[in-house]
């Protein structure tokens, strides 16, 4: 599932291509009988109101809120498209020679001539428009926790949030939503390889030197994320079709039986399962205490 950085690289390029123009159409073979009464457009009913209601209008920008690319209308409106687990929204003449960029579910036809294209294999995501002024309060957003990478996002934040469950293994706490927005598990493998910290290590028991070190570097491996165009190990692709290179950069995540990365470290990266998701961390350097 595209995570912050991947979500945050998308927002930004579309952001960049989108603003001025105008919706003139919109597609979609998203049409499921197990979606109606559904507030997205995989129910039919909805996605003609839908249609109605954005064709004409103008993109004043694009954001995002945790893994939500949010596409900002003239009229009051904003598109929210979650891209779920095999997501990915592309734009122009993007890279059709790519077999993951050819599974086409949603088309926005722009005034200039281009589309704007939710690629999603699996057909799992999120399409659906809602009221801008009041988009925070609805059930997609409400009770999402803070951004990692804000500037009020201080360790102090960082602390409350995650002892809210202060009886929790860290890793499962760190890919929660409501408590932090934006981790998923590749980029809560690379944090806690980064901060020495076992994925199983229940969150009081952990020191505050070492969270101050997981604080650190879950923003450090987020930014990282983002200056490497986010991570394409599986099948996520910017808005050209491309793949980006966060994945050269991986020290824990898929790194199973290679020898720990960190100076000094004798270390093996070992995969177990925690709350349903492979994980992966160094046997030395991330001992459970």
């Amino acid at each position: 599932m595209p995570e912050l950085p991947e979500v945050q690289t998308t927002a930004l390029g579309l952001d960049r291509v989108l603003r001025g123009l105008v919706i003139t159409d919109a597609w979609t073979n998203y049409n499921s009988k197990h979606s109606y009464g559904s507030d997205n457009i995989k129910d039919p009913y909805y996605f003609k109101e839908f249609k109605k209601k954005i064709k004409g209008a103008k993109i004043t920008h694009v954001s995002r809120r945790a893994k939500n690319v949010l596409i900002h209308l003239s009229t009051g409106k904003t598109i929210l498209i979650h891209m779920k687990m095999t997501g990915h929204i592309l734009y122009g003449d993007y890279d059709r020679e790519d077999p993951f960029n050819r599974h086409i579910r949603f088309i926005l036809e722009l005034s200039n001539g281009k589309t704007l294209e939710l690629c999603d294999m699996r057909k799992f995501a999120k399409v659906t428009l809602l009221d801008t002024v009041t988009i925070h309060e609805t059930d997609h957003l409400n009770g999402i926790g803070p951004e990692p990478l804000e500037n009020d996002f201080t360790f102090k934040v960082f602390k409350e949030r995650i002892f809210k469950k202060p009886q929790g293994k860290i890793k499962p706490v760190l890919l929660d939503q409501t408590i932090i927005a934006g981790i998923g598990n590749i980029y809560s493998d690379e944090s806690l390889w980064r901060a020495g910290i076992h994925p199983e290590q229940p969150v009081k028991t952990i020191p505050e030197k070492k969270l101050k070190e997981l604080y650190k570097a879950i923003r450090t491996t987020l930014l990282k994320g983002i200056d490497f165009g986010g991570d394409s190990m599986s099948d996520y692709r910017n808005i050209d079709g491309k793949p980006g290179k966060f994945q050269e950069q991986h020290r824990a995540y898929r790194k199973t039986g290679t020898t720990c990365f960190k100076k000094g470290c004798k270390g093996k990266i070992v995969r177990i399962v925690v709350v349903g998701r492979g994980t992966h961390f160094c046997n030395i350097h991330q001992k459970l205490t």
